[in-house]
């Protein structure tokens, strides 16, 4: 990636407010590269413009970096791992799986980890529902389906005190109506992604019975 993709990660990242060192941000350009390199043969993403990418995806994952905490996340439906992979490359001390049915993209992933040297990633092939782990302490999910599925579909892998990090474009008012029962919105932020079009919001949800 050239400088120009440098600037303008750089730029973006300053415009969400975030401080990642200029490492990490390398780090995030290299995932892009690799990101670009295999979509031509495996489809990975509908966006097909490199700087769109950056903007449409990078810069969309970093939005929800002051939402997360760890030590274990899941990204539900990660599709080339998204926002998984930016999310592990900015906290290395956290532990981040990428689960996707897609065997085309699980591959990209478990290579995207190798080429990253990211130790702090596993990827997961196979459905939400036939996931066995240990619980996670956050489960992210970048339009990935309903409030109602992301819950039902990945309840059984969230810690007693976990969260669903749930990224939507508009407010998701109907999908939260829907919600199982013994769910809530904790809380809702608006989030402001440098050159994206649209409304983008992340709805943060937890168990009411903890």
């Amino acid at each position: 990636m050239n400088r120009r993709f440098e600037q303008r990660l750089s730029q973006g990242i300053e415009q969400l407010g975030l401080v990642i060192s200029a490492e990490k941000q390398q780090k995030l350009l290299d995932y892009l590269d690799l990101l670009v390199k295999w979509n031509g043969a495996y489809n990975l993403t509908a966006v097909r413009d490199p700087e769109e990418m950056l903007e449409r995806h990078l810069l969309d994952s970093l939005s929800v970096v002051p939402y997360v905490q760890g030590p274990r996340l899941l990204d539900v439906g990660t599709g080339p791992g998204l926002p998984g992979i930016p999310l592990a490359i900015c906290f290395p001390e956290i532990h981040v799986t990428l689960l996707d049915s897609n065997g085309k993209k699980t591959r990209f992933l478990t290579q995207a980890k190798m080429s990253l040297r990211l130790e702090n990633v596993e990827v997961f092939y196979g459905r939400a529902e036939a996931c066995r782990s240990e619980p996670f302490d956050q489960i992210v999910s970048r339009a990935f389906s309903s409030l109602e599925n992301m819950v039902n579909w990945t309840r059984h892998l969230l810690a007693e005190d976990g969260h669903f990090l749930a990224m939507k474009g508009l407010h998701p008012g109907e999908e939260i109506e829907h919600l199982p029962v013994g769910f809530a919105v904790k809380t809702s932020h608006r989030l402001d992604v440098p050159s994206c079009e649209g409304e983008r919001h992340l709805i943060i949800i937890s168990s009411q019975t903890h």
